[in-house]
């Protein structure tokens, strides 16, 4: 296992939609393991393959709190098939947009069909943090961000700071 590192704003793979697993074989397990070893390094409680530079259909998600037992959960292609009218609020960070956090509204429960490590499909109804882990990391594979949520202003704010901090990073 290797911790790979994340991929920060602005850079241009975040927009990338994510393309399909086409078998989760070897290749793909090994990248799943990759991907919890980051997240629980970094720390976060979700990660999207393309977020350490792999545009594959591939999130990991664990919600345990630091000294609760692990709980790691692999979605593989995961698609959103249902979501609720009913909206709830949570505050979302990223691990790719370090150190920014805002209220985002997402539905409040969704129904995901994917599939595990081992390639069988499943569907899962999530509500509470789980269901807004899930949007939040489905969201990337479609190359989408959670400040992409936000109004203009805010959302412009943090690209430009992000832009500024690469650039200052490049010119080192």
């Amino acid at each position: 296992m290797t911790i790979r590192p994340i991929i920060i704003l602005p850079d241009p793979i975040l927009r990338e939609t994510s393309t399909a697993v086409a078998r989760v074989d070897d290749d793909a397990r090994a990248l799943i393991a990759d991907m919890f070893e980051t997240m629980y390094e970094a720390p976060g409680i979700g990660l999207a393959a393309v977020q350490v530079g792999i545009t594959k259909r591939i999130v990991t998600i664990d919600l345990a709190r630091e000294g609760e037992e692990k709980q790691p959960m692999v979605f593989v292609n995961p698609e959103i098939v249902w979501s609720s009218e009913e909206l709830s609020r949570y505050d979302e960070g990223c691990l790719s947009i370090p150190q920014y956090y805002e209220e985002v509204e997402r539905p409040a429960k969704v129904r995901v069909r994917y599939q595990d490590e081992k390639g069988e499909a499943h569907e899962l109804e999530a509500d509470g943090l789980l269901a807004t882990c899930l949007q939040h990391e489905i969201d990337h594979l479609e190359g989408k961000l959670f400040i992409d949520r936000l109004s203009k202003l805010k959302r412009d704010r943090v690209i430009k700071k992000f832009q500024k901090q690469a650039k200052r990073e490049h010119d080192l």
